[in-house]
């Protein structure tokens, strides 16, 4: 199974999510989230691919989105396109760490670390 690991290298949740990978032997492709950050194409398939709700998506707890108002502005329904677009134009507005795996025995995308989730998604 290929995985994808997307972090921003300082964030201790990142930190956390990529030893337990390292722990339980799953091996992993990493991916600064502010170098490169998703696409909105990427987006919109991992969104699809989750099931998730695209506020799901967003670091709700960044400096960018209140600085930005993004929860008024997601709860007056501000469209997906755009929504996918503000998060691609800035990879500190994305909920990390993001892992993406291939298409092996289903594909799984997990936004944020939950260890009883990625226990049941990964192992």
């Amino acid at each position: 199974m290929a995985v994808l690991f997307i972090e921003y290298p300082p964030c201790s949740t990142c930190k956390k999510a990529k030893k337990w990978l390292d722990e339980h032997g799953i091996e992993h492709t990493d991916r600064h989230i502010v170098e490169e950050p998703p696409t909105a194409v990427e987006l919109a398939a991992w969104r699809e691919r989750s099931g998730l709700p695209l506020r799901r998506f967003f670091n709700t707890s960044g400096m960018r989105y209140r600085a930005l108002g993004l929860k008024v502005q997601l709860d007056a329904g501000m469209p997906d396109d755009e929504a996918y677009d503000l998060l691609a134009s800035d990879g500190m507005l994305v909920k990390r760490p993001v892992v993406v795996t291939d298409e092996g025995d289903g594909p799984v995308v997990l936004v944020g670390f939950r260890e009883k989730e990625w226990e049941e998604k990964l192992l």
